[in-house]
């Protein structure tokens, strides 16, 4: 297989790249070149996406069986980028988003949710943010899936859509955020309860899956997650005490206390989320496709190991807007104890 990743250095795009390596393909990458080289193996070119010089001489340099595209955020970027490479690709594969449902994270979904509407040209302003409802974010990247359709057409086109994407190498740092916290020991401030079913996704798995859709031919959109029975909250805490071996002990606190308390969903408590809907995600058609899972406490350990090994997790913007200070966390715990509501 000839794949060309647009991308390649970051997070999925890395892992889609390994594996793609691993497998014997032959991989080109196309970026700015703007971040750490990636292995020898792999054939890069230089340019910018935005850039129609760069994307012409990028479709030059074809052909290949499939691109993915993991970094389209702009749906008339992607258009423009697939009108160039649809006569020398065979499949675009696009790396979307469960936002893209207007109904996340307030319903559980399926492929067949209603996703939100904009069109295959808009620029980077169409959409807006919904408190707790849709987003721009949500709006681009459904305008990016209907580009990419417009482009390649419905048989050549397959559209990932993962939820949270755990593993070595993530930048927003969600779960390294954890490790670290666990890492550090004491009593820990836990959202809700351990009870609650989480669905996150290991980025080698979705990668896995990708490669997997090329050599099938596997059109059409895809909810790409974890099994919905597959993972609890405390048990992912649990994993992050075995991986640091550390000496950390947990007091769950009620969502209703988290929310009085001003504690911000998903931000400062990473992977915490109230509504119905984000962890409800219906995979069944991944999985008859060839979707597999690996077992949480995997990823967790070998996150860690990555962290140890490479100091600073990444200096992204979106890592700084992740997790809660220490004094606050104590304060919610101070307030948790001496409220006589708690029970463990």
């Amino acid at each position: 297989m000839h794949l060309l990743v647009l991308g390649g250095t970051w997070f999925v795009g890395h892992a889609i790249v390994t594996a793609a390596l691993d497998a014997g393909w032959e991989v080109t990458t196309f970026n700015r070149g703007t971040s750490e080289p990636f292995l020898e193996a792999v054939r890069p070119i230089r340019g910018d996406r935005t850039c129609p010089e760069d994307v012409a001489a990028l479709a030059a340099a074809g052909p290949w069986d499939a691109v993915v595209d993991t970094s389209g955020y702009v749906p008339r970027n992607v258009l423009e980028v697939a009108r160039a490479l649809a006569p020398v690709v065979g499949r675009y594969v696009f790396m979307s988003t469960v936002s893209v449902y207007r109904d996340w994270p307030l319903k559980p979904l399926t492929e067949r949710s209603e996703v939100l509407y904009c069109p295959p040209d808009a620029g980077p302003d169409y959409g807006t943010d919904t408190e707790d409802g849709p987003t721009r974010y949500g709006y681009q990247k459904s305008g990016c899936e209907a580009a990419a359709v417009a482009a390649f057409g419905t048989d050549r086109t397959t559209l990932l859509r993962p939820g949270v994407v755990l593993g070595p190498r993530e930048y927003v740092g969600r779960l390294p955020w954890w490790l670290r916290r666990v890492a550090a020991g004491g009593r820990v401030l836990a959202p809700g309860s351990p009870d609650r079913t989480i669905q996150p996704v290991d980025v080698r798995d979705l990668a896995a899956f990708a490669l997997h859709t090329i050599t099938e031919g596997s059109s059409g959109a895809f909810n790409v997650c974890a099994p919905r029975d597959g993972a609890t909250f405390g048990g992912l805490l649990a994993d992050c005490v075995h991986a640091t071996q550390a000496d950390a002990s947990f007091d769950w606190v009620p969502d209703e206390v988290l929310l009085g308390q001003g504690v911000r969903q998903w931000s400062e408590l990473p992977l915490w989320r109230t509504f119905d809907g984000v962890w409800r995600v219906d995979i069944a058609k991944a999985q008859t496709a060839g979707l597999r899972c690996r077992p949480l406490t995997l990823t967790v350990r070998d996150t860690w190991r990555w962290m140890v090994e490479n100091g600073e997790v990444s200096n992204h913007d979106r890592a700084a807007e992740i997790g809660i200070s220490r004094e606050k966390e104590e304060q919610v715990l101070t307030a948790w104890h001496q409220s006589g509501e708690r029970t463990g």
